[in-house]
């Protein structure tokens, strides 16, 4: 039965790889992470060859159909269409030139079907943005770690020490994806281990004292801004997930009756599907917020646009309207007092904690052998949070 815009958009991604066909060899490939690439099937010179076609959403189902009829049109003149594209990829590289500007959009477009996350893909672009200023239009070949140093040395002149860490990490990226395409010999970044100034770790601002955070949760409670930002902060406390993970959550990823707030991979930062259990008070809160976004697909969306989210600033600009500086909360702060007060309790094993937060064991065979996601303790545990926060707003430290 071939397929709809409607059934695609309802396509959720399970544990292992599939496919949806739609006709004529077209057919939707649907990753665990959530991402979907279009692939045509066909047979040429007796064999069965895949042609990749685009990734949905960027490539609707229209335009695929459109290049499929392209494909299937260039067999009919007996022409394979896989070999007609990796021409067509030749010629453009050789007529653009193998720059490095040119190799970062190629990284970038690769990260982009692998799934990773629009958040992850907006810092790599403004990352390799100051790159591509510096050397963006050389060739790849023609840049050395001298001339690298420099760029780095411009953002490390301006106090940023870990952007120049994390910009070097970058350009290394590239270089190491334009060695595998076999359009450079060396990555350059290698050499400059060691040069830079190493960055100091600042952890973020977070109230760990039950007193000071009865008060923070009070402010929140009589915040006189847009309600919607008022229950965003309440759950964000409440829940503690990533801000990113709650600014951008869909209605369609909570199951009220199960009381589980199921989110997928592709926006987790360790890219694993990640499920929060909701005690009632998280509940009450959803449905409050159901009456006044629930008609829309994004639990927090703009104010400008439905089809867009709330700004990653929303949540922190609150915290400061209502006299919260930067020094002492910031919204990824609510996960340190979370975990500060959890741990201090002495009511939860610690592993239940790190689950709770999506923090992955560094050990890859304590990793590999843990048994299971510490789902019971962690419903207790998240009754436990809801109702300390409750005592604590009240005024019972």
């Amino acid at each position: 039965m071939p397929l709809t815009d409607a059934a695609i958009r309802n396509l959720k991604p399970k544990e292992k790889p599939f496919k949806v066909s739609d006709f004529e060899g077209l057919f939707l490939f649907v990753k665990p992470t959530g991402s979907k690439l279009w692939q045509f099937k066909y047979r040429t010179c007796g064999k069965e060859k895949l042609l990749s076609i685009g990734i949905y959403p960027e490539v609707g189902l229209a335009m695929a159909r459109a290049r499929k009829d392209e494909a299937r049109a260039l067999l009919a003149a007996g022409k394979d269409p896989g070999e007609a594209k990796k021409d067509q990829q030749r010629q453009d590289r050789a007529r653009r030139g193998n720059t490095f500007e040119v190799l970062a959009l190629e990284f970038i477009a690769k990260a982009a079907a692998e799934g990773r996350a629009a958040s992850t893909q907006t810092k790599t672009e403004w990352l390799l943005g100051m790159a591509n200023a510096s050397f963006g239009k050389r060739p790849i070949t023609e840049i050395s770690a001298p001339m690298i140093l420099a760029c780095l040395r411009k953002v490390e002149a301006k106090g940023n020490h870990e952007t120049a860490k994390r910009l070097r990490a970058k350009i290394g990226a590239v270089f190491k994806y334009a060695v595998a395409v076999g359009l450079a010999e060396t990555d350059p970044t290698f050499s400059l281990q060691g040069a830079l100034i190493r960055p100091t770790a600042k952890p973020r601002a977070a109230i760990t004292d039950p007193a000071k955070l009865g008060g923070l949760l009070r402010a929140i409670e009589g915040f006189q801004g847009q309600t919607v930002t008022r229950l965003g902060l309440s759950l964000l406390v409440l829940l503690v997930p990533r801000p990113g993970e709650l600014r951008k959550a869909r209605w369609v990823e909570f199951d009220f009756s199960a009381k589980i707030w199921s989110i997928p991979a592709e926006r987790m930062k360790m890219r694993r599907p990640h499920q929060v259990p909701l005690p009632g008070s998280a509940i009450a809160i959803l449905n409050e917020l159901r009456l006044l976004t629930g008609a829309g697909d994004y639990v927090f969306p703009s104010l400008r646009s439905p089809l867009r989210t709330m700004s990653e600033n929303t949540l922190n600009v609150a915290l400061r309207i209502m006299g919260f500086s930067g020094d002492e909360i910031t919204s990824h702060g609510f996960r340190a007092t979370f975990s500060t007060l959890a741990n201090e309790s002495g009511l939860w094993h610690p592993d239940a904690i790190e689950r709770a937060l999506a923090h992955v064991d560094e050990n890859a065979v304590r990793r590999a052998y843990a048994r299971g996601e510490h789902w019971d303790e962690r419903v207790r545990m998240a009754d436990w949070w809801a109702a300390l926060l409750d005592d604590l707003r009240k005024g019972h430290a």
